[in-house]
């Protein structure tokens, strides 16, 4: 697939996601909803976070390292759209649970961490 075919995939895979998040916030009621209503909103706006964090690091990466291969930013961009995505998505979650505290968030961003640095270790030690 083409650097431009992903990218108008992912941009419109994202528009549809973000109306999926828009659509679940306009016809679910929370208080009735029960487990499957609060994942329809969370897991929309996982994927749409996960898209638009996405297409964005991909741009700011490819302005800000101009001599690196394209492609290498579509995965390194993609990796860290999730992972943030979890961590906000993770967050709405221990606050809606009234679990969210500063040491929660900072084990959270700390495992993220960790993951993300074994994925770049790993990446590093299959080049060898």
């Amino acid at each position: 697939m083409s650097l431009n075919k992903y990218l108008i995939l992912m941009t419109l895979t994202t528009i549809v996601c973000w109306s999926a998040w828009i659509s679940v916030i306009n016809t679910i009621n929370p208080i009735e909803a029960g487990f499957l209503g609060f994942f329809f909103f969370y897991f929309s706006l996982l994927l749409a976070l996960t898209g638009t964090l996405s297409v964005v690091g991909f741009f700011i990466r490819k302005i800000v390292l101009k001599e690196e291969l394209a492609f290498r930013h579509v995965a390194v961009s993609f990796r860290q759209a999730i992972l943030f995505s979890i961590l906000v998505v993770g967050s709405l979650i221990l606050q809606a649970k009234e679990l969210l505290t500063w040491w929660n968030v900072l084990l959270f961003i700390l495992v993220l961490t960790v993951l993300e640095f074994f994925f770049i270790s790993f990446k590093k030690q299959s080049r060898i």
